[in-house]
């Protein structure tokens, strides 16, 4: 078709507003970041590439086995990508188990956390992802538990409204969990070797007793234990309590020191962002108008972090794992963190969480007792 001189100048004219349209819709959606909020590495430790917990709420199994895994490789026994899902795959029996044990007044969900990962090394072992990656189906490539955890519910519900705790009902538990993740492997291959999983975390170097879990806050004594009220703490886990200011120096001491550090805590907050790959304390309210400016954020007290604990404003919404820190263009110190989102955002699926972020929102940490400076590690 022949057009016209006026005719093709209206029609370049068309075009170039569709393009101008475009390019303003998508950069006015764009979430720009404030220039001093660009942060170099001044620590950043070994760690498996980020990967994705799908449509689940296993971030704790996600983050803890992360952290497991730089474990292994900072112990010398080489980069291995193993498998979540084993682990998450013997929680869900032992959450039903306490369910139904305590009549239904306990949590029974998706949710855990760091230290039912370590708990299920200790009983179960660990396998590769290879050998247990939880998918059933061939065309499944990203994991899915929302109806997987309907079925589960109503089937412990079910036990305890008519009392029913017997072999059988725990066979078709068990077979239900096979159905939608898999059977668990008595024994595989890996590496020309033939492991149980317990044989293989023995080999890998990993001993639950060298993992403790660490917290601060005022309503427990100070240097004491006490099992953290947090609604995923179904296996009462057993927290040390320490103040806020050694919690934070016994995290910047073992990333020094070469040790990464699993991390329970609140990302709910407006100033927390995937996208710009940023957590920072803010009081603003619009989450568009956030990271344009840089933030000077408040001072956090150990009466400040209790009061938003007690409120909760601070929950236990999310497992992370810690493995460096950078600083920005005024110096601020933030802390370098994977998370399970998979590769998306402005850091590539990892958040920067400032200090401040840190100190108020942290719920617990979970590492390695000898990553703990001499004198904290003394007293728990």
């Amino acid at each position: 078709m022949y057009l016209s001189h006026l005719q093709t100048k209206s029609l370049m004219k068309n075009i170039l507003f569709i393009n101008f349209m475009f390019l303003f819709l998508v950069l006015g959606h764009a979430q720009e970041t404030h220039p001093d909020y660009t942060i170099t590495d001044e620590t950043s430790l070994q760690c498996t590439p980020v990967i994705s917990q799908g449509k689940t709420g296993t971030c704790w199994s996600f983050s803890t086995t992360s952290y497991i895994e730089s474990e292994i490789a900072r112990l010398g026994h080489g980069t291995h990508d193993l498998s979540e899902l084993y682990q998450v795959r013997n929680t869900y029996t032992d959450k039903a188990r306490n369910y139904i044990l305590r009549q239904g007044k306990a949590q029974f969900s998706q949710g855990a956390l760091a230290h039912d990962v370590i708990n299920s090394i200790r009983d179960h072992g660990i396998v590769p992802n290879e050998i247990y990656a939880g998918f059933t189906d061939d065309d499944t490539d990203r994991h899915d538990h929302s109806e997987l955890i309907k079925l589960l519910t109503n089937m412990v519900d079910d036990a305890v409204e008519h009392k029913i705790l017997s072999n059988k009902w725990w066979k078709s538990y068990e077979a239900m969990l096979d159905i939608y993740i898999g059977e668990r492997p008595d024994t595989f291959d890996y590496n020309g070797k033939t492991y149980t999983p317990k044989e293989f975390a023995k080999e890998l170097g990993i001993d639950a007793k060298n993992y403790v879990t660490l917290t601060s806050f005022t309503h427990h004594p100070m240097n004491s234990s006490f099992i953290l009220e947090i609604p995923d703490n179904f296996s009462n886990g057993v927290y040390y309590n320490i103040p806020l200011d050694e919690l934070q120096k016994v995290v910047d001491h073992a990333l020094k020191e070469g040790y990464t550090v699993a991390w329970d805590g609140d990302v709910s907050e407006v100033g927390f962002s995937q996208k710009s790959g940023l957590a920072i304390l803010t009081n603003k309210k619009k989450r568009e108008a956030i990271f344009k400016t840089y933030n000077e954020e408040e001072k956090v007290t150990p009466e400040s972090r209790q009061k938003e604990f007690e409120n909760y404003n601070t929950t236990d919404d999310h497992l992370m794992h810690i493995v460096g820190k950078g600083v920005d263009k005024k110096g601020n110190s933030y802390y370098k963190i994977k998370n399970s989102w998979g590769i998306k955002g402005a850091q590539k699926g990892y958040i920067y969480m400032s200090e401040a972020y840190f100190r108020m929102k942290t719920v617990g940490i979970l590492l390695h007792k000898d990553g703990i400076p001499k004198k904290i590690k003394e007293k728990v």
